[in-house]
């Protein structure tokens, strides 16, 4: 049974309360935030003063994605909050064994993410430091993209690295997961599912996230 992250990015931000309570009210697993600071990815989203009123209301684990340069300065910020899951991009780390470590000891679980033109070999000095893989299968920046095939190669990569390595990371997939991409990443070994338009798109979110669950 899959973890679902639905991604907040695709919500209706004028109705921000409707759609946390829709949230804690289903059956997503984690709710996905992304991050992004305009340089590392065109777009600017929110930072640590709305995820701080998110976890006032929110029920589910926060599962962050940061698409910024210097992440690690959000690490102590983030832990004041009580975020569950800090994820990094590797591109954006000059030392990403200490990100991972500093994240960790703040009492975060930590993860790498890594873009489509990334290759998954660059991962095999941390994995076994890493509880969450993020295989981005759409470039970063924007939603509502079209899935990138070549991505579930990546994917049975990776799986193939975490068993050889005896890692316990878990590979978490984000862009373009629908009803059709799904079965497709969970066969190729995904265990974490993030899904923003598909989700917040729908005439019953609930039932997409309960349908997805039930993959």
């Amino acid at each position: 049974m899959p973890i679902i992250s639905p991604s907040l990015l695709a919500a209706d931000f004028g109705n921000l309360q409707r759609e946390l309570e829709m949230i804690n009210e289903s059956e997503a697993d984690w709710l996905h935030l992304d991050i992004m600071d305009g340089v590392f990815v065109p777009n600017i989203t929110f930072g640590l003063p709305l995820l701080n009123m998110i976890r006032k209301h929110l029920k589910k684990p926060m599962d962050v994605h940061l698409m910024i340069v210097q992440p690690e300065k959000f690490i102590e910020g983030s832990k004041e909050i009580g975020i569950e899951m800090m994820t990094v991009h590797y591109e954006t780390c000059t030392h990403i064994h200490r990100t991972l470590q500093d994240i960790h000891n703040a009492g975060m679980k930590a993860g790498v993410a890594l873009n489509p033109g990334t290759p998954v070999c660059l991962l095999r000095d941390i994995i076994e430091d890493v509880d969450v893989v993020m295989i981005m299968s759409v470039n970063p920046g924007a939603g509502g993209q079209k899935f990138i095939m070549h991505s579930l190669d990546k994917v049975r990569e990776l799986k193939k690295l975490i068993q050889e390595t005896g890692s316990h990371a878990l590979i978490e997939i984000d862009g373009g997961v629908n009803d059709k991409t799904a079965p497709m990443l969970l066969e190729a070994g995904a265990d974490v599912l993030v899904a923003g338009s598909y989700v917040f798109g729908a005439e019953d979110p609930k039932k997409v996230i309960r349908e997805l669950k039930a993959l």
